[in-house]
């Protein structure tokens, strides 16, 4: 079967999943409203909304060896359950802490297909893991730009709790289904394009497992960035709307921010994950890293202005933020293979738990206390642009290198070898 059926097929499974974390916006307020006997707050149900990314992302590595040994096709079964019975039922919880294992048992399923997805891009195309990463990884941020309206339709017209419901079935079925055709690639698995290198990116011909990666120091550089370019962006995923109330935005123009901002969002990986391709990982982490902070720094002050400016300035936001769901899986695979991609991209990944955490609870719980949004989107663009700096920083260290390895030999930073060349007889050394 084409490689591409795979990858499209991965793709509508990252749709579905998005769903879940950028619709979130739309049942937040709802879900206060409808439990004010219970005194439930805003940052009550974000803090749901942070465990829901940082339950599933911890739990990615214990999830992604099934992949690396056993392919994706049980572990997308298993999210299709896990989707319909988590999602499905936050509509009919009485208790905060029901609504925390529910969405957190969503989460889970919600990893379970991200880490299939990404694996899917990185196992499939060596040769083009830049745009693969971004096209696979689009879906998931994409994808509710056609579903927000129908959330927000079925809210207005059925309640949330319905619409939980319903969309947790279909949401589940149909992530079951687009699971039936991925499998990893056999081994020995090569595209002959893959040994053309791209002169601005640095791949290795060496594949290290996991217990390798995170004894190299280049791995805790790119752990940090992650974490620090991830806040400003969940931070508004989980916020949109209260911003948009506090800022006493329309009605009309946040359902426009609600269809463009993940438009918004999906081509930043397809325009970012291709571009760094050929300009190098770090260089387009660092460009698009840093206009994250202008823009950041941008919605909270010029985005006050008016309906336009501020939708304006959302979709700037996410332009310049989702990439990072694309780049980093990328630079992981180019820095240490794609044999583990699976397992070696969930460890990464963890940082995304503590980035949702920072960016729904707290971010919450600071404008409640301040009545103002400002420290939560100056800080955000301050750790911004820590990650786009630190994003030159990892480009200026060494490939990683095994402790076995004699770490005064280095391998090129323009060239990939083709594989089985010792590392000893690399070019530029």
């Amino acid at each position: 079967m084409n490689r591409w059926i795979r990858l499209w097929s991965a793709f509508v499974g990252m749709v579905m999943i998005g769903n879940l974390q950028y619709a979130w916006t739309l049942f937040a307020q709802p879900m206060v409203k409808a439990h004010a006997q219970q005194h439930w707050q805003l940052s009550d149900v974000q803090w749901g909304f942070g465990l829901f990314i940082a339950v599933g992302t911890w739990a990615m590595p214990f999830l992604a060896p099934y992949i690396d040994k056993a392919g994706p096709r049980p572990l997308m079964a298993l999210s299709g359950v896990l989707c319909a019975i988590g999602w499905g039922s936050l509509g009919h919880v009485e208790t905060l802490p029901a609504f925390y294992s529910l969405y957190s048992m969503a989460g889970i399923g919600v990893a379970c297909v991200y880490a299939c997805g990404v694996a899917t891009a990185v196992k499939w195309f060596p040769d083009r893991r830049g745009i693969a990463s971004g096209l696979i990884t689009a879906g998931y941020g994409m994808g509710a730009a056609a579903f927000n309206p129908l959330f927000d339709s079925l809210i207005r017209k059925i309640g949330y709790a319905d619409t939980f419901l319903w969309t947790g079935i279909t949401h589940g079925a149909v992530i079951l289904l687009s699971g039936l055709v991925l499998m990893n690639p056999p081994a020995g698995y090569k595209v002959a394009a893959a040994a053309a290198a791209k002169p601005k990116v640095r791949r290795h011909d060496l594949d290290f497992n996991s217990a390798e990666m995170i004894r190299t120091p280049q791995f805790y550089f790119l752990y940090i960035a992650m974490l620090s370019i991830g806040i400003g962006g969940l931070m508004v995923t989980a916020q949109l709307k209260p911003v948009a109330t506090n800022f006493k935005i329309g009605a009309a123009a946040v359902t426009v921010a609600l269809v463009l901002t993940p438009l918004a969002n999906g081509s930043s990986r397809i325009l970012w994950g291709s571009l760094s391709d050929y300009l190098g990982r770090e260089w387009a982490m660092f460009t698009a890293f840093s206009l994250q902070a202008i823009f950041l720094v941008a919605a909270t002050t010029l985005g006050r202005g008016g309906d336009a400016i501020w939708v304006v300035l959302m979709v700037l936001v996410f332009l310049t933020w989702g990439e990072l769901y694309a780049l980093f899986p990328a630079v992981l695979g180019d820095l240490y293979g794609s044999k583990n991609s699976a397992l070696n991209y969930s460890f990464l990944y963890s940082a995304k738990g503590v980035a949702a955490l920072v960016g729904s609870g707290i971010a919450a719980q600071l404008f409640e206390k301040t009545g103002t949004w400002n420290y939560a989107f100056f800080g955000s663009a301050g750790l911004a642009l820590l990650s786009a700096l630190m994003a030159l920083y990892v480009r200026k260290m060494p490939l990683p290198q095994k402790r076995s390895m004699p770490f005064s030999v280095q391998p090129s930073e323009q060239t990939q070898l083709p594989p089985g060349t010792r590392i000893g007889a690399q070019q530029g050394d």
